[in-house]
């Protein structure tokens, strides 16, 4: 069958983000961060399902990236992460969890907070649904330029996992080859060195606005507030 599908091109590729009819919804756990909501949901021709998914409320990543004599550097971040049970290497990043908080202030917020940096110039890199049969979460990935340091007066305060947090700078190339060579598995810092690495590549001609469209994210917010009695 897959041999036999439509050829088609680039311009085909657009997702649609409206959601089936849920005929009924129910909240089984509620969590101080995440929910798990039950619905049943009316997909016509393929019959009313019941299906379980996670609630999240978006995040935000950095790729900050400057250039040490004459070669580009990201800055990468090593964090406990409980949940998967080990000290993994990230981006700087955070939840949007600041009601009415654009995207980008949130990111510039993680940013100052996680690694101590303020950034003039930014641009998004890449989208990403993490798990969207399961954990709707969505990413959106940044790139940061023109970095300074937070003045020391208004350094963050950090506490719990984020004290232990181990900043490092590595040529860009070196952070590329350790995520094609397993070395690096958070699913948003990999979209974010692959998407800059291609990005690069092209001039960085694939940049996009700080707050460009995000259909998502927009569709989701849409669907919350629907939700909301």
């Amino acid at each position: 069958m897959s041999l036999d599908a439509p050829v088609g091109t680039g311009a085909d590729i657009v997702e649609e983000w409206a959601a089936e009819p849920v005929l009924e919804s129910s909240t089984p756990f509620e969590g101080m961060i995440f929910d798990v909501v039950r619905e049943r949901v009316d997909l016509g021709a393929g019959g009313v399902v019941t299906r379980d998914f996670v609630t999240h409320p978006g995040a935000v990543a950095v790729l900050a990236l400057r250039v040490v004599g004459g070669v580009d550097h990201v800055l990468l971040i090593r964090q406990y992460r409980h949940a998967s049970g080990g000290h993994v290497w990230e981006l700087p990043a955070g939840l949007l969890d600041v009601a009415g908080e654009p995207p980008r202030d949130a990111a510039a917020r993680e940013l100052a907070e996680e690694v101590d940096l303020v950034a003039d110039e930014w641009h998004v890199l890449a989208d990403d649904v993490t798990s969207p049969g399961a954990f709707p979460e969505t990413v959106r990935i940044f790139l940061a330029r023109g970095l300074s340091d937070v003045p020391e007066a208004d350094a963050h305060q950090r506490t719990a996992e984020e004290l232990t947090l181990r900043p490092l700078w590595v040529p860009f190339d070196d952070a590329v080859d350790a995520a094609l060579t397993g070395r690096i598995s958070n699913s948003a810092t990999l979209v974010g060195l692959l998407s800059a690495g291609l990005s690069r590549a092209r001039d960085w001609s694939t940049l996009r606005p700080h707050d460009a469209p995000w259909p998502a994210r927009e569709a989701q917010e849409a669907a919350t507030s629907t939700a909301r009695p």
